[in-house]
């Protein structure tokens, strides 16, 4: 599968955002990853939709936003609203019953969903919703502030996951250019970047090292 380099604007220049998209856009990245964060579901608080939506005015890069938030559903019209491509829920806050609900609604609006584990999150128990999503997005480090060190059991997952299911495969914290190989490895396509890309003297050749 091709590899996919998804920059995390969690550690891009909020004072310069649309500057920081385009640059990322000039050195060659496939997507943005939006972390949305509620001050609940993790013990941070970042960006809502509107920020989403000022981005999509800047950018024609998909926008995976990932909702790192307690009640995904309540704010889903929102995010699909302000311009989202994909839309990444996590297991620990969603019931296959409301995954199904997110799911038809997406399609409709044709937007992909993406759902993700923590770090302490069995792949069993995201595997009755695999046949739901587009994508899965692993977490290697615990969600809630950027730059941490990476996970090592979260190459296992990606393997397991690998074995079962046929889509897309993300992979998000302390990705560089070592723990890419790891991960590329075990079988995940999407590499996504925060501190590795934005904190780079040279963007585009840090992006491409993760390929």
């Amino acid at each position: 599968m091709k590899i996919k380099v998804a920059p995390s604007i969690l550690s891009a220049d909020f004072s310069k955002l649309g500057v920081e998209l385009k640059k990322a856009k000039a050195a060659g990245a496939d997507l943005i990853h939006v972390d949305v964060m509620d001050g609940h579901f993790v013990p941070n608080i970042t960006i809502g939709p509107v920020v989403v939506k000022f981005m999509r005015r800047v950018s024609r890069l998909p926008l995976d936003v990932h909702l790192m938030i307690q009640e995904p559903l309540k704010y889903l019209e929102a995010f699909v609203n302000a311009g989202s491509d994909m839309i990444t829920v996590h297991i620990e806050t969603v019931t296959l019953k409301q995954l199904r609900m997110i799911r038809r609604k997406l399609q409709k609006d044709r937007i992909k969903l993406g759902i993700s584990l923590n770090p302490a999150t069995p792949v069993a128990k995201i595997k009755p919703a695999l046949a739901l999503v587009d994508f899965v997005l692993v977490m290697s480090v615990n969600p809630g502030f950027g730059g941490q060190d990476f996970i090592p059991r979260a190459v296992g997952k990606v393997r397991q996951l690998r074995a079962i299911f046929s889509g897309d495969i993300a992979v998000d914290g302390g990705i560089n250019e070592r723990t890419a190989k790891l991960v590329k490895k075990a079988g995940a396509n999407i590499m996504v970047a925060g501190s590795y890309i934005f904190g780079a003297k040279n963007i585009k050749q840090a992006i491409n090292s993760l390929r």
